[in-house]
């Protein structure tokens, strides 16, 4: 086994009558319930999200004193800009928010931050860059500023106005910006109050941005602003989908309703940045969450990793073919860089790391060299940890201050961890899955040592077996496409509603398996329990051991489409030796 098992409990007795009473299958329930979701009423708002279920986005913290100040620059005919991110969330937030505020009547321009020269978030830097170039008297920061109390401070001092719309960790204590628009501000301090309790927390900065642009909207409507009436903030609706799937919070609760309006949006978009993204990714017709987590959103997300995410944002503001197209090849070209730099450290960290790497003693693996690219240390951290199944940091830079990215497993808290190592860092940051940190050459060693001490305090042996989390033990003969046509209620799949994952015991092979592929590197096979046949492909199976005698396996079901024929594929996970039951 490669997998810890999970199987999910079965609860027949209160699957069953949810199942009767919604007319849907068991097996649709039982994922439903894995879910958290347990009542009629939660199952449907789940399965029919409408975008008229939203919240109100005046209950999100300061929103009334940001459309309040807006609208008061508005009037004055006072400049603003807009300081973003250089990932897709900030490239994103920011197209909408400049167009929407644009086409309103804002005198309005947008700056994103260069990675390389001036580093993560609202830094003092950037900023001065920023106001240099477009000098304003109101700077909406989107997609960072949280953390950024110094910063604001200084604009403060300069009388420049800072509001700021981000869903990422506050500071303590918060950061002085005259509106402060996170919806993690209602989850600290003193209980939020009672008319905040429909509120959703767990927008990304493109979902804040389409709360802003509602709320002007909104109110705009109320005082007769020009241009508030006719404005359909649904025409974003491809924008949020797109941030909201490539920066990878829940998608649950509002973020579900966003993205489930916004693909219908994104598969009929007339954007032309986005057709050209598009048609260069050449993505399929119907885009999924996959679809924009490994096509669309590295593209858009090369050009910050390697210089400057401009071309990101000129693209998505694209207004014909012509502009957009040019763009979107360019950004192509930069990830097919982007993933050569990033292929070629990854295989010089795994080489080093397999030459020594002994799993009963690290628990975390750091590894740092010069001059490796420091933006691409966070996909190689995560690629890393993929295969080793550890807490990862991987550094790189030059001169004095190197820096570096980690991504964490289940049960590690890398923020937690990073205060313990505080007198060995120059800065750090993050949350308990990812951070970043800035260090000088010569404590990489001393961190590497600190952190696996911490691990060895903090995790348990069977902590570092990947889980497979299994949604129900099916039969084989119950699998079928209508069912899986039904399962399809279940999309979009992401972060807190994962893929659908089954396992089936006690089969064995109905026909000898079949090495396939260009070098033999997939194996399919045919499984059966002594009455249903089912046809099922493991992807890179390699050198790995094959099921032989009885087994169980885990698998994902799919719909596989080949010369005009649909049939039911099961994609193997892992197997195991048959047990006696689940």
């Amino acid at each position: 086994m490669k997998y810890r098992w999970l199987p999910a409990p079965s609860q027949p007795l209160l699957v069953g009558p949810l199942a009767a009473q919604l007319n849907l299958s068991p097996l649709l329930v039982q994922c439903l319930v894995n879910r958290g979701l347990d009542t009629p009423a939660a199952i449907r708002n789940f399965l029919q999200p409408r975008l008229r279920h939203l919240a109100d986005p005046f209950l999100l913290p300061d929103m009334d004193k940001a459309v309040a100040r807006l609208l008061q620059a508005r009037a004055l005919g006072e400049s603003l800009v807009i300081f973003g991110d250089y990932d897709v969330d900030g490239v994103t937030s920011s197209t909408l928010l400049l167009q929407t505020l644009r086409e309103l009547g804002w005198q309005v321009s947008a700056y994103l931050p260069r990675r390389l020269d001036e580093g993560y978030g609202l830094s003092r830097e950037g900023v001065e860059n920023c106001l240099h170039k477009y000098p304003a008297k109101v700077l909406l920061a989107v997609d960072c500023g949280s953390t950024a109390g110094a910063t604001i401070a200084w604009l403060n001092e300069r009388h420049v106005d800072v509001i700021v719309l981000d869903h990422h960790q506050i500071s303590t204590p918060p950061p002085p910006a005259l509106a402060l628009v996170n919806p993690r501000a209602a989850l600290s301090g003193e209980p939020p109050p009672p008319e905040t309790a429909g509120m959703f927390t767990e927008l990304c900065s493109v979902g804040l941005a389409f709360k802003l642009a509602h709320a002007l909207v909104k109110r705009g409507r109320e005082i007769k602003l020009p241009g508030a009436d006719g404005f359909d903030v649904r025409s974003f609706l491809d924008l949020v989908a797109l941030g909201t799937v490539a920066d990878l919070v829940p998608l649950v609760g509002e973020n579900r309703i966003l993205v489930a309006a916004g693909f219908e949006r994104l598969n009929t978009t007339r954007r032309p940045g986005l057709m050209a993204l598009k048609q260069v990714a050449q993505s399929p017709a119907s885009l999924d969450t996959f679809d924009i987590g490994f096509q669309l959103a590295p593209r858009l997300n090369a050009s910050g990793r390697l210089e400057t995410a401009e071309d990101s944002l000129h693209l998505l503001l694209a207004e014909t073919m012509e502009e957009a197209l040019p763009l979107a090849q360019r950004l192509d070209s930069q990830n097919r860089e982007r993933q050569k730099i990033e292929r070629a450290i990854v295989e010089e960290v795994s080489a080093q790391i397999r030459a020594r790497f002994n799993p009963e003693t690290e628990f975390v693996i750091v590894e740092g060299q010069l001059h490796w690219h420091i933006g691409v240390v966070g996909v190689v951290s995560a690629r890393v940890l993929q295969e080793f199944y550890r807490p990862t940091f991987i550094i790189g830079g030059e001169g004095e201050n190197w820096r570096g990215s980690g991504r964490s497993i289940a049960g590690f808290d890398l923020a937690m961890a990073l205060r313990e190592c505080d007198d060995l860092l120059v800065r750090h940051g993050g949350h308990a899955m990812a951070a970043g940190v800035t260090i000088q050459p010569d404590k990489v060693d001393a961190f590497r040592a600190r952190l696996n001490a911490i691990a060895r305090r903090t995790l348990k042996p069977e902590d570092l077996q990947p889980p497979l989390r299994l949604d129900a033990e099916v039969k084989l003969g119950a699998l079928s496409l209508p069912l899986l046509a039904e399962l399809e209620q279940m999309k979009p799949m992401g972060q807190e509603n994962p893929p659908l994952q089954f396992y089936a015991t006690r089969l064995s092979h109905q026909r000898p398996l079949r090495r396939v592929g260009p070098d033999r590197q997939h194996v399919k096979m045919w499984v059966t329990d002594d009455q249903v046949v089912h046809e099922a492909i493991w992807w890179n199976a390699g050198g790995g051991r094959l099921p032989t005698g009885k087994f169980d396996l885990a698998f994902a079901p799919r719909v596989n489409e080949y010369k005009d024929r649909r049939s039911l594929q099961l994609k193997v996970l892992d197997w195991r030796p048959a047990t006696s039951g689940g």
